[in-house]
């Protein structure tokens, strides 16, 4: 083992990260070579490490030749490797990463019930920037999409004359359910807001003056219907095509099972012995 971390020092290395322990012997030789070492980190995290500092996993320090060698490619680079206490946890900073930028958001919060909910938001954030990211396109939020889709399809369903008709017009009724969730959650009146961003969006589909209103969506806090692109509330345009789709399809395969199998339940004893009819 000291000639395993006498070859990783000789290649330059000034931190060592591993997912074992490290025993006091070898962290002298550490300390000696003025070096740090950290040991029992988490593999994810020693991951996102070294994709950020371009360094290289190793398992084992073999070669195809049978012997053990470490070469300096494997190293990572960064601009500073420090210990800071934050709160009462003594965390290792890697600043100034060569490969490419990485950052780490730390949440400080009164209790662990807080900081739970924090790393929720954070996560829901981050996804959703990711989304936007991966569509580079979106639409407006607020329950926008769905009224503007419900007025559409309704207009829609009046040009067929077969019973698709019907069809088409239950679906439009059932992307109601998102604008009237979202006014019902935040103790707004449902029907009445609905209404409103329904007539909205009527207008902005029949008269080229009053296109702009297609923009329009719920803001909940008062009760109102407002250009939400104006406003900033957006959502990525991929969430909501699958949203719908998987909506769809689940709806297409309840509506393909046409026979109903109904076990009659056994006869229940009474207590005196005699069935109960």
């Amino acid at each position: 083992m000291k000639r395993r971390i006498a070859k990783i020092l000789s290649a330059g290395a000034t931190v060592v990260l591993t997912t074992g322990g490290i025993d006091d012997l070898c962290l002298k030789q550490f300390v000696e070579a003025g070096a740090m070492a950290v040991r029992r980190c988490r593999k994810q995290d020693l991951k996102r490490i070294a994709k950020a500092t371009g360094a290289t996993l190793t398992s084992s320090l073999a070669n195809l030749e049978g012997e053990e060698t470490f070469e300096a490619s494997y190293l990572g680079s960064a601009d500073e490797v420090v210990q800071q206490r934050i709160s009462d946890e003594e965390l290792i900073i890697i600043k100034g990463t060569k490969a490419r930028t990485s950052a780490s958001i730390i949440l400080r919060g009164a209790n662990d019930f807080m900081l739970d909910e924090m790393e929720r938001s954070v996560h829901d954030s981050l996804c959703v920037v990711r989304r936007v990211l991966e569509s580079r396109k979106v639409v407006a939020g607020g329950g926008s999409v769905e009224a503007a889709l419900n007025v559409y399809l309704e207009n829609f369903a009046t040009s067929l004359a077969s019973r698709e008709q019907l069809a088409v017009a239950e679906f439009a009724n059932a992307l109601l359910v998102i604008p009237k969730t979202l006014a019902a959650n935040a103790a707004q009146d449902s029907t009445d807001l609905v209404a409103k961003l329904r007539a909205f969006h009527h207008k902005s589909q029949t008269s080229k003056e009053l296109e702009h209103l297609k923009w329009a969506g719920l803001e909940l806090e008062n009760g109102e219907v407002r250009d939400n692109k104006d406003a900033g509330v957006l959502e990525p345009l991929m969430s909501k095509v699958k949203s719908l789709k998987f909506a769809t399809e689940a709806a297409i395969t309840i509506l393909r099972i046409d026979d109903l199998i109904k076990l009659d339940k056994p006869p229940q004893q009474g207590r005196g012995g005699d069935e109960c009819h």
